[in-house]
């Protein structure tokens, strides 16, 4: 069955870095772009950046521009987000998401907490 793991997530003071990871099996990553969205304590899920399948091109949103890099390695059928810069703002639960025409799959989540 489709499944999405993410890790990498945890404790990290302002201006820190972390590289989160989401691991995917179960369908062919290759052919489906992915995602990173965060849902901060109390607010609604956002979308943070995205990836084509081919890794060609990449979207983010204007609060992590600059700060945050999307990847992804094919033959690993995994996809990163490096986080620089972080700021007390960044803390969410980060979900990676996998979507493909009408189909979409999302991952646990992964706690990222920015704090000093």
């Amino acid at each position: 069955q489709v499944q999405l793991v993410e890790s990498g997530g945890g404790l990290v003071q302002p201006g820190g870095s972390l590289r989160l990871s989401c691991a995917a099996s179960g369908f062919t990553f290759s052919n489906y772009g992915m995602s990173w969205y965060r849902q901060p304590p109390g607010k609604e899920r956002e979308l943070v950046a995205s990836i084509s399948s081919t890794g060609a091109g990449t979207n983010y949103a204007d609060s992590v521009k600059g700060r945050f890099t999307i990847s992804r390695d094919n033959a690993k059928n995994t996809v990163y987000l490096q986080m620089n810069s972080l700021k007390p703002e960044d803390t969410a639960v980060y979900y990676c998401k996998a979507k493909r025409g009408g189909f979409a799959s999302w991952g646990q989540g992964t706690q990222v907490t920015v704090s000093s």
